[in-house]
């Protein structure tokens, strides 16, 4: 197969950016997940501050969004009164993910990119976790905060991820390792060695 896409979802704090940068750095491959705003907001002339916004958390109640309607899945016209809402936002980011994995090699972190990449055959989907005192540990030494900040920091991170996800993905559970083909502990395991095993998985799986 010419190219291949690899999904990391991530616990707030433990490691799985990092572990995605370095495996997209040792095979040579683009690392997407900020840039994406700006691919969006390029695609669709919209402000890249509301993708911003919108980056893996929703905007307002998550209840009163869940009992508003189902997502809908294709992109509306600029003429629409939905054109800057959510879940266009959404769709147009999705739209941008899918078009990348049907024509390069990548990486991608976050962005629900597993579930809108799901019936594809060249995708490698990762989620990496921690304990969540290892996590409070980095969160506080990457970032200089308190351990209380730090905690708070991956409480309401890791709620706002697993909202946006149920929210998309039409109630999944973010954490459900049965999502993924890989679920890695990167405490016990290793960064250095989820990576490691991710490019190990990627030959079983696809024969790169």
């Amino acid at each position: 197969m010419e190219n291949y896409v690899i999904t990391i979802a991530r616990g707030f704090g433990s490691g799985g950016k990092a572990i995605g940068t370095k495996l997209a750095e040792e095979l040579g491959i683009p690392c997407y997940e900020r840039q994406l705003i700006d691919m969006a907001s390029e695609y669709s002339g919209i402000n890249k501050q509301l993708f911003a916004e919108v980056d893996e958390k929703l905007r307002g109640s998550y209840a009163m969004k869940h009992l508003m309607k189902i997502p809908y899945t294709y992109v509306v016209e600029p003429s629409d009164k939905d054109f800057t809402s959510d879940i266009n936002l959404f769709n147009i980011q999705s739209e941008i993910i899918r078009e990348l994995a049907a024509s390069e090699s990548f990486v991608v972190i976050g962005k629900c990119a597993d579930y809108i990449l799901k019936d594809m055959p060249n995708v490698i989907s990762v989620y990496v976790e921690a304990p969540e005192k290892d996590c409070i540990a980095t969160v506080m030494d990457r970032m200089q905060v308190s351990e209380s900040r730090a905690k708070e920091l991956v409480h309401k991170t890791d709620r706002y991820r697993s909202d946006y996800y149920k929210y998309y993905t039409r109630g999944k559970d973010w954490k459900d390792p049965v999502n993924y083909d890989l679920t890695l502990n990167s405490s016990k395991v290793g960064w250095d060695n989820c990576v490691t095993l991710i490019k190990d998985y990627l030959k079983i799986k696809l024969g790169q």
